[in-house]
């Protein structure tokens, strides 16, 4: 099954009047989707930013990409959840992950554990959250939760649930977010806790192929019904993309070659960029594409070209 694409650009780093214009605009271009992640940095908390975001919008969908699970407990997010959903007349995706800065968990003196134990924890979390947003009653006494009960009104609006999207960049997250989610996000892989060339050095081609498998192991038989997502960390409309490339790659410890290829940056003319999009989809069914939101501008002819298609 062939995706169409969809195009959403990240809100991060915005005052709370910038986000509002923000998504304005991106509904004007075109995007389907804004999004906001999830840090305690200088930007809005995700949820009453996309909310805000959603209100000022019509038809714009709001995605928080992503939530750290560590950060709420399960029936909190629940209603927080279904209440935007049913705000916005049912324009939420879901985003969740098993969380990854080490300097936000140091922050809020949250427990840092390993990534097998919050991988786990944030797929006891998926089970829970599905049956609260599906007006389930939840009896649960496991490892991490001691939940009793079911969410109360208002219940999400869209048809068959809000969409969930799970993203990683390494075997156990992506093989449960195959087996779990309705969207799969590619990530360079994060297990260090900050960003630096070891993500680099997972965000290639190659590993992207090789991430691939673990998401087709999760998914087994409903792997054509999941949409995949890349994270653009670097968008650039230009006449030399080599040039950019080579002042780029020493930065993520990979060559020149191996960042032009990788799904995670997209640099070139704007037919370039056209072209390369429509083969990430050739190669790996790449259709949801997430920019930073300062490229959104630049990269609207791209959108306009390839959005729905």
């Amino acid at each position: 099954m062939t995706h169409p694409f969809r195009f959403s650009a990240s809100l991060g780093g915005l005052d709370t009047t910038g986000l509002v214009a923000c998504a304005q605009r991106a509904e004007q271009l075109g995007y389907n989707a804004v999004s906001l992640p999830d840090h305690f940095t200088d930007q809005p908390a995700p949820l009453i930013g996309l909310t805000a975001a959603a209100m000022a919008t019509s038809t714009l969908r709001v995605l928080p990409l992503v939530l750290a699970n560590d950060y709420r407990q399960p029936l909190v997010l629940a209603k927080e959840l279904a209440s935007i959903d049913a705000l916005s007349g049912g324009r939420l995706d879901f985003g969740i992950g098993a969380g990854w800065m080490i300097t936000d968990y140091e922050q809020g003196g949250i427990q840092y554990d390993s990534p097998g134990t919050r991988i786990r924890k944030l797929g006891d979390a998926v089970d829970i959250l599905r049956a609260l947003l599906a007006g389930e009653e939840v009896d649960v006494d496991s490892e991490f939760y001691s939940i009793s009960g079911s969410l109360s009104a208002p219940l999400p609006v869209q048809e068959g649930g809000i969409p969930l999207m799970l993203a990683g960049g390494k075997q156990k997250m992506l093989t449960l977010a195959g087996e779990k989610a309705d969207i799969v996000g590619f990530n360079p892989g994060l297990t260090a806790g900050v960003i630096d060339e070891r993500a680099g050095r997972t965000a290639t081609a190659a590993k992207t192929d090789e991430k691939l498998t673990w998401i087709r192991d999760g998914a087994g038989a409903r792997f054509d019904s999941i949409e995949l997502q890349t994270r653009i960390h670097l968008t650039m409309i230009t006449d030399d993309r080599e040039q950019v490339a080579a002042e780029m790659a020493p930065l993520l410890g990979i060559s020149p070659e191996e960042a032009l290829e990788s799904p995670h940056a997209l640099v070139g003319t704007t037919q370039q960029c056209i072209d390369e999009v429509q083969r990430w989809r050739d190669r790996w069914g790449i259709s949801f594409v997430s920019i930073n939101g300062q490229d959104m501008e630049s990269f609207a002819p791209v959108v306009e070209a390839l959005a729905g298609k």
